[in-house]
């Protein structure tokens, strides 16, 4: 049997012909075919950013966390910082209740930091599709970079959403 002339799996086409069904599998998709599991738009557009510092404490550290045996800033609360600036970044202008909540972070931590030092964190809203919102975060002391990645969240109403809670 010729491949040419057989459909395609539901959900992919093939690029030289029009599959069936098409008005459905092209349903929550946009430009360039990738698919858009979260459709809903929301009434924020990329560049919105906002920072957050932190003092690092006792209470911050790798062994008060039990993240780790050491008494530096620990990786768990440098993302929870980073992820306090992306909520900061889109604060008061998701609709009245509505939410954000993390669902992906990709983050690497580069530097060591001690007690005592300041940390500063910013997220930059770069990318809005749907309901979900990516951020490029970093983290940086007075030294440079310490930590840098990407936090996605996604708009939630908050009603909806405590009520799926277990």
């Amino acid at each position: 049997m010729d491949p040419s002339s057989q459909d395609a799996p539901a959900g992919l086409v093939h690029p030289d012909r029009p599959a069936l069904g098409l008005v459905a599998q092209t349903a929550g998709r946009v430009a360039g075919g990738a698919c858009l599991s979260y459709r809903t738009a929301v009434p924020v557009e990329p560049g919105l950013s906002a920072h957050v510092s932190l003092v690092v404490a006792e209470s911050d550290t790798a062994l008060a966390l039990r993240s780790g045996d050491v008494p530096v800033l620990a990786t768990p609360r440098l993302i929870a910082l980073c992820e306090e600036a992306a909520c900061l970044a889109v604060a008061g202008m998701l609709g009245e209740g509505r939410t954000s909540v993390g669902v992906r972070v990709q983050f690497d931590h580069l530097a060591p930091v001690g007690t005592g030092s300041t940390i500063v964190a910013e997220a930059t809203l770069e990318k809005v599709e749907g309901r979900r919102l990516v951020f490029t975060v970093t983290a940086t002391d007075a030294a440079g970079l310490v930590g840098a990645g990407k936090v996605t969240r996604v708009v939630v109403e908050r009603g909806d959403f405590l009520a799926k809670a277990r």
